[in-house]
């Protein structure tokens, strides 16, 4: 089987045939190697490949299964971190130069159950500086373009990650969602994308933006495969402080239940001013199907949604700017010497902060500072609570909500790096539902006019996850699916 014309299996099928013997979890590994091989200098998904561990990983797997041992549910699948989760003697670099050379000496809690659970990690995915946008076009390392059309953008933050699945570089990959950041890219390259609840996935290693609002999760080919990411990496974490103290709910059982009976709302606000029309066409398509299904469908509205930009991009900023407080040239990372400790931090900063980064820390300080907290950070947290109190009245009617992920298909590179706020638009519809802290996914459902992959977000209430993968199984088994093309040039 070779990269170029070998089948990609999912997640669960190679698992399956690892454990029993049947597929070689290094064979597996090096066709997966063999197709990043064929195309990472197109993509760019990948900041750092950890090719020689990944192949001790793999061996190691193939010998327990010889030795009549399980390693586990994930056993040999290889996976795709995100550069801003930190693994032990491996550079993490949340795509930014200030990090230069800094190896973490521990594992982020979900990379250290992705191994234990037989996953095999294959790289660090490029990303927006600090997760900081909605393209992958703020690395510092340059971006990553999408699959389906190299001339385009994959998203973002998590843009190597989608990228990384849809290029069939892993079947599995991780990602972080403070604003949309795992299922905005997941949209635009037609992959699975999911954001759990806020607390149900341990935070321990995620190299932090907004504390309030970020979650890791999943990227995968298929809708089983995230939720067995999920039940592998969910759960307690004594070792982060906003952990659930409760195991992840087994959404796997649920995902042939079916959608008859289950009360789905299309969020109104949500498929207006600012959705391209072939983006809600294919939302309302997918209400159709989920009514064909069995589920009743309704419009739903959610005034306080309207609002969650602006709310964000006061929190977020907010957060970030304290966060971001610890790289100062002194502890690890860039230094750039100079005569006083001051000027070295203002030196350090100056040249290791890409200009997103610099913008939201401002934006966070000024919202932060004395005469302006209450005006602005305190005002924005009333409107956050609002939002929750909103989504509670819906989440009285429907089990789950409906709406666009993403306003639109996959952009051109530049098309909205002069203008600040038209990027900032790209996350008007997953915005919220990190302020309110509740689950969503991404589901892909066909393709724009473009051609383009279009991603169906399903919302559901705190701990809803078993009712939104009803709903996207659902999807996924009346979705019509999108080949990846090499259409653009990668010059």
């Amino acid at each position: 089987m070779t990269a170029a014309s070998g089948p990609l299996r999912s997640a669960s099928d190679i698992a399956a045939g690892v454990r029993t013997g049947e597929l070689s979890a290094l064979e597996v590994l090096d066709d997966h190697l063999a197709r990043i091989a064929l195309r990472e200098s197109e993509i760019h998904a990948f900041n750092h490949l950890t090719e020689e561990a990944a192949r001790a990983a793999a061996a190691d797997i193939d010998r327990r299964v010889a030795a009549g041992e399980d390693p586990g549910p994930l056993a040999g699948v290889p996976v795709a971190i995100k550069d801003n989760l930190c693994t032990s003697g491996v550079p993490t670099t949340c795509s930014s130069k200030i990090l230069e050379g800094w190896l973490p000496p521990y594992d982020a809690t979900v990379v250290t159950r992705l191994a234990a659970a037989g996953a095999v990690a294959v790289g660090k995915t490029n990303l927006d500086e600090f997760a900081m946008g909605s393209s992958t076009e703020n690395s510092a390392f340059g971006p990553t373009r999408n699959p389906h059309d190299t001339t385009r953008v994959p998203g973002g933050s998590s843009g190597g990650s989608a990228a990384a699945v849809a290029a069939g570089f892993a079947p599995l990959a991780l990602g972080s969602d403070t604003g949309g950041s795992i299922r905005q890219p997941a949209s635009l390259c037609g992959v699975v994308g999911v954001k759990p609840t806020y607390g149900t996935v341990s935070r321990l290693g995620l190299v932090a933006f907004g504390s309030s609002l970020d979650q890791v999760g999943p990227f995968s080919t298929t809708v089983a495969d995230a939720a067995l990411a999920l039940e592998v990496m969910g759960g307690h974490d004594p070792g982060d402080s906003t952990s659930l103290p409760q195991p992840f709910p087994s959404v796997s059982d649920h995902l042939d239940d079916g959608v008859d009976g289950l009360r789905v709302g299309i969020v109104t606000e949500m498929m207006g001013e600012g959705i391209a029309p072939d983006v809600a066409a294919r939302v309302r398509a997918a209400a159709d199907a989920l009514a064909a299904a069995g589920a009743e469908v309704d419009e739903v509205s959610v005034p306080a949604v309207a609002f969650g930009l602006s709310a964000y991009y006061l929190v977020a900023p907010a957060e970030a700017s304290s966060n971001l407080a610890r790289y100062d040239g002194v502890r690890y990372g860039l230094r750039i010497e100079a005569a006083t400790t001051g000027e070295m931090m203002e030196l350090t900063r100056t040249a290791g902060f890409g200009d997103e980064v610099k913008r939201r820390i401002m934006l966070g300080t000024y919202a932060l500072s004395a005469g302006y907290y209450e005006a602005f950070y305190g005002k924005a947290l009333k409107v956050r609570t609002l939002i929750r109190r909103d989504f509670d009245a819906a989440y009285e009617r429907f089990d789950v909500l409906l709406s666009p992920t993403s306003p639109t298909t996959a952009f051109p590179f530049g098309d909205k790096t002069a203008d600040p706020l038209q990027m900032y638009l790209n996350d008007i519809c997953t915005i919220p539902t990190n302020l309110a802290g509740h689950p969503a996914m991404s589901v892909p459902f066909g393709a724009g006019d473009d051609g383009l992959p279009v991603g169906v977000q399903v919302l559901a209430p705190a701990l809803g996850e078993v009712a939104m993968f009803r709903t996207a199984a659902a999807l996924e088994a009346a979705a019509v699916p999108v080949a990846a093309t090499t259409e653009g040039s990668a010059s």
